[in-house]
């Protein structure tokens, strides 16, 4: 077998909303990140022509909604018309927000691109060869696939080398829709050699050889809760079938979420420069990227009573985006949270007798249980998920760490509250 190369990308979510953005935002910033899935689109396939790869493979959820924009269709069939032109093959499977039964202009796809039907079906990679490289997928019909896909694969003919390409909730992954879910095992059954997946938008191996399973996740971050570096998998696989994943991060905007202890924030000066210095770092962090950004200040403070006032911390999150926000690379704060207490000694008061113990000691036993952490996130998952707004709020639905952060805000409420009750 002659040695290829492919790119795995997978939920490109073209032009979908960035999440934070203000009406208080530079114009020149807004614009940014308007077009941010469309730039870094354009990335994988400038990285697919600069590695003279082979093939790109995209795992679903190439648009953000069925009913996918005309901008996003051309800029879409463009890029690829540009890979045909180099001579680099495209395969894409549709996922749960671009199923096959979405609306679809009648645009014309380039030679060399292959599109998975509603079955598993399989193409070549050469033509002179079929044998030697096959890739096999499937699409989603509807957005709405509950059954395990997988089994659809198991009857297709195998080549000498062979790559699965599926939308999937691969391990019942809580943190995602459980559309057409199976396991590794499931995967591993079929006796293929990649499987490039796509639907988790964290970047993950799940299995490293026989077969090499494989979530890029999404490679433009969103909200707050796509962290990080962001991008996409080049693939090297040698004569020998030996398969090297290597990360490229290619996303234009990262997200970043910045927890400040005000504990030793003396002055209002302090909490300015702190944060000052706070955003420099996230900043140089990002290896030339521009960030958004959300703060939680967290723990008992002295200067709380200044924190809490209104518009105070409002006032100085829009006087550093005056800052920030104007200059290339960017940094915009999109919220600063105060989960701050008035000053006292939590470890002293935690080993205490009186209410104020009692409640402490709740609020760790349920932050350390990650069982009562999960009962929380399902008790309130109604509240983000269900009804006509669900589908735009659900992103926002706070995962664990999320939860922990909330239950020490309510802590510092009620601690301030009683605290001024004790004369403190």
């Amino acid at each position: 077998m002659r040695s290829f190369r492919f790119v795995h990308a997978a939920d490109l979510h073209l032009d979908s909303p960035f999440k934070g953005m203000a009406s208080k935002m530079p114009e020149e910033v807004v614009s940014v990140l308007r077009e941010a899935t469309f730039n870094v689109y354009g990335n994988v396939i400038s990285l697919c022509i600069d590695e003279k790869v082979d093939a790109l493979l995209i795992s679903g959820d190439v648009y953000d909604g069925a009913d996918r924009s005309f901008k996003a269709q051309h800029r879409f069939t463009e890029g690829l018309r540009r890979l045909s032109e180099a001579g680099i093959r495209s395969y894409i499977c549709h996922g749960n927000h671009d199923p096959l039964d979405g609306w679809q202009s009648r645009l014309d796809f380039p030679e060399g691109c292959f599109r998975f039907g509603p079955d598993a079906e399989s193409f070549p990679l050469y033509q002179d060869s079929p044998n030697e490289v096959i890739i096999h997928g499937i699409s989603y019909p509807t957005r709405e696939i509950r059954e395990n896909l997988i089994p659809g694969f198991k009857e297709l003919v195998k080549g000498d080398f062979n790559i699965g390409i599926v939308h999937a909730n691969v391990g019942e992954n809580p943190d995602h829709d459980p559309y057409a879910p199976c396991s590794v095992s499931d995967l591993q059954e079929t006796g293929f050699d990649y499987w490039a997946l796509g639907h988790v938008h964290t970047r993950s191996i799940l299995k490293d050889s026989h077969p090499t399973v494989v979530y890029p996740g999404n490679p433009q971050g969103r909200h707050i809760n796509e962290k990080g570096p962001r991008g996409v998998y080049l693939v090297d696989v040698d004569e020998s079938g030996n398969i090297t994943p290597e990360f490229k991060a290619i996303d234009l905007v990262r997200w970043d979420l910045l927890e400040i202890d005000a504990g030793e924030m003396e002055s209002e000066q302090a909490f300015l420069d702190t944060l000052s210095e706070t955003f420099q770092k996230s900043l140089g962090a990002a290896a030339g990227k521009s960030v958004v950004v959300r703060v939680n200040l967290k723990g008992p403070s002295p200067i709380h009573a200044s924190l809490i006032r209104d518009n105070y911390v409002d006032d100085v999150r829009d006087e550093l985006n005056e800052q920030y926000g104007y200059q290339t690379p960017f940094l915009w704060c999109e919220r600063i949270s105060v989960s701050t207490s008035p000053p006292f000694d939590r470890t002293q008061r935690v080993n205490g007798t009186d209410l104020i113990a009692d409640l402490l000691k709740l609020s760790d036993e349920v932050a350390s249980d990650d069982s009562a952490v999960a009962e929380l996130i399902d008790s309130i998952s109604q509240i983000y998920t269900q009804g006509k707004v669900g589908k735009h709020t659900k992103a926002f639905l706070p995962d664990q760490e999320g939860i922990v952060e909330l239950l020490y805000q309510a802590e510092n409420l009620y601690l301030a509250g009683l605290l001024e009750e004790e004369g403190q």
